[in-house]
């Protein structure tokens, strides 16, 4: 049935030239519709639909809205790193190196750390 049906479809292709003189090919397709009664079976287990690791980090942003919200403090995304790594949360790569040698890096004081801290418990990652 399979060969027959290839057989047809082929007799549906053909070359055209055009009054200018250029080569392009024709093709008629079959398309059909399956039925509603076709369905797919799929089993997940329960893991599978708990929240992964990235659906439940907070952002930097939003780490810095809350800070500001909530102690009226500005921070910055390197004191947050700074705290992730304290507390031993995976931080991305730092693609902005300083050209020196042995740079000045600024540390978080305490009292930024805290509200740091405290953000990073709002949003369950520590």
């Amino acid at each position: 049935m399979q060969k027959k049906q290839e057989q047809e479809r082929k007799e549906f292709v053909k070359p055209v030239i055009t009054s200018s003189g250029e080569d392009y090919l024709e093709t008629v397709v079959l398309l059909f519709q399956q039925k509603p009664d076709d369905t797919i079976e799929i089993d997940l287990g329960l893991d599978e639909l708990d929240a992964t690791s990235a659906e439940t980090k907070a952002t930097y942003q939003e780490i810095k809205d809350y800070v500001l919200k909530e102690f009226g403090l500005k921070v910055s995304s390197l004191y947050i790193s700074q705290i992730k790594r304290k507390c031993g949360i995976e931080v991305g790569e730092n693609y902005n190196l300083p050209r020196t040698e042995n740079p000045k890096v600024p540390q978080c004081p305490k009292e930024k750390e805290d509200a740091i801290k405290a953000a990073l418990k709002y949003f369950a990652m520590i």
